[in-house]
């Protein structure tokens, strides 16, 4: 399985993952800040302060997307 090598947030509400594997992922939240789940990352501030520890990418203690749901949500 892959691991989160870096997170770097781009223009917008988008993410660049990069995978130790040499892959990388931009993964467009944008379409999300109107769930329960991510409505927090609407605030721009917020939202870059994610950061990885390798198996999430993180939001302070209240939102992780983990290596597997990167990919299920890059994809819709």
């Amino acid at each position: 399985m892959s691991r989160i090598k870096d997170v770097k947030t781009e223009g917008g509400y988008c993410l660049l993952v990069e995978l130790d594997n040499g892959s990388s992922v931009l993964l467009n939240l944008e379409n999300r800040l109107q769930t329960a789940r991510f409505g927090l990352l609407e605030d721009v501030a917020f939202f870059k302060t994610a950061s990885t520890d390798g198996d999430f990418i993180r939001w302070g203690d209240q939102i992780e997307i983990s290596v597997n749901e990167i990919f299920l949500l890059a994809q819709r």
